[in-house]
């Protein structure tokens, strides 16, 4: 797999998108509009009404197509309904979305195919013919290419479905399992700052750092 070269071009965006949030805090009524008292009270509306689950489940399929930050929409389900049901909703809509991509690829042309996965595709492929469901839960854990393309390349190229599925769910444990961890901790920090465990962010930040340290060794090998 070739070197990436820095993405010097998408830092420089996500510091420009910070500071325009912060200078949109400090110099726009937005600061009195979204409070930590408003935010827990859209959580707990959120929480109470019965169909939002199955709102939040169905809504990661056309998130991942749109390529929508798919942390975020994490993030905000387990605001919204703690850790354990927010960890629980975000695989099962990661799963499900997983599953539209899959066999998006499977009924797409191979011309549309090969246009979408671009200069990523050939080596893409070769770790997936080789490797299985390890690649498979690599690319998931530290991704070659955005999700749905990743999808969409291995239902094209016929990836036994039980391999994609199982490494897609341990790929992404890691990822969720971690936004639930910060999502829990911000929730804590709007109800009570003091109540902010940073010793547990550390170590959960630590070990997917290292996590994706020796994924991206793997990858390197091959």
């Amino acid at each position: 797999m070739a070197t990436r070269r820095p993405a010097w071009g998408k830092l420089a965006a996500i510091v420009l998108v910070c500071a325009a949030l912060a200078a949109a805090w400090r110099y726009t009524p937005l600061s009195e509009l979204v409070t930590a008292e408003r935010i827990v009270a859209w959580a707990r509306a959120v929480r109470g009404t019965w169909w939002a689950p199955i709102a939040v489940v169905l809504i990661y399929t056309p998130a991942a197509f749109v390529m929508f930050p798919r942390p975020l929409l994490t993030l905000l389900t387990v605001i919204a309904f703690g850790p354990w049901l927010g960890f629980a909703y975000g695989m099962g809509g990661i799963l499900l979305s997983a599953l539209a991509t899959y066999y998006a690829g499977r009924v797409m042309r191979p011309q549309t195919v090969e246009r979408l996965a671009g200069t990523n595709g050939e080596a893409l492929r070769k770790t997936l013919r080789r490797h299985g469901l390890a690649a498979m839960t690599a690319i998931r854990i530290v991704p070659a290419a955005p999700f749905a393309l990743e999808g969409i390349l291995a239902g094209a190229m016929r990836v036994r479905l039980w391999h994609y599925m199982l490494g897609t769910f341990i790929g992404m444990v890691p990822g969720v399992l971690a936004t639930s961890v910060f999502g829990d901790q911000i929730t804590h920090a709007l109800e009570d700052p003091s109540a902010i465990n940073w010793w547990l962010i550390g170590a959960v930040l630590a070990a997917f750092v290292l996590l994706t340290f020796l994924v991206r060794r793997w990858f390197a090998r091959q």
